[in-house]
């Protein structure tokens, strides 16, 4: 795996070395910043689970020209940043953090959240791509805690945000509807610096 950064960073470091002894996959895989000519495959990405689950919440399809709004909100440095995972030539992730809640006191908290192409699921990937973007956010000293918001049931989420070191703090009973009925939430946090 390689970082187009810096350096990688040194918590992910161990991380990355048990995920190559797992999977041939993540050690062939690079990680660095979003850039635009990545948005028809992000907007493809997310789309699939717009349409297909129930751990996205957005109930409509986005479309490139609408997910460009949302590309901005994203810099190189600071407390909202996106990541994309590329196998060979080809985007197959992304994770990011972006505003928690749009009150100003809440500006040290950000959501975080990691989306693969389906075709990559449970390789490792997601783990990988997820650490990097806590590695990247423990140098910023503006963020102090992380919140994954988890529709349930969603095992394999949970199971990451544990392994990255979240803890459940709450569950918000029949919080969403989606497909006809309703989806608890539960919320979990980190803390960053």
């Amino acid at each position: 795996m390689s970082w187009s950064g810096p350096e990688w960073p040194t918590n992910a470091l161990f991380l990355i070395q048990a995920l190559k002894e797992q999977s041939g996959l993540v050690e062939n895989a690079r990680i660095r910043q979003a850039e635009i000519s990545d948005l028809v495959t992000l907007t493809r990405i997310i789309n699939h689970y717009v349409a297909t689950s129930h751990i996205t919440f957005e109930t409509e399809p986005f479309t490139v020209a609408g997910r460009m709004e949302w590309l901005e909100r994203f810099a190189p440095t600071g407390p909202h940043r996106l990541l994309v995972a590329q196998m060979r030539e080809r985007v197959v992730g992304f994770a990011s953090s972006s505003t928690f809640r749009s009150k100003p006191a809440y500006r040290t908290s950000v959501e975080t959240t990691v989306y693969l192409d389906p075709e990559f699921h449970g390789q490792g990937l997601g783990t990988a791509l997820y650490a990097a973007l806590f590695d990247v956010l423990q140098k910023e000293p503006q963020v102090h805690r992380a919140y994954g918001v988890i529709a349930q049931p969603n095992p394999a989420s949970v199971a990451l945000h544990r392994r990255l070191g979240f803890n459940l703090i709450g569950t918000l009973s029949e919080a969403g509807l989606k497909f006809g009925r309703y989806w608890d939430v539960s919320l979990y946090e980190k803390s960053v610096n």
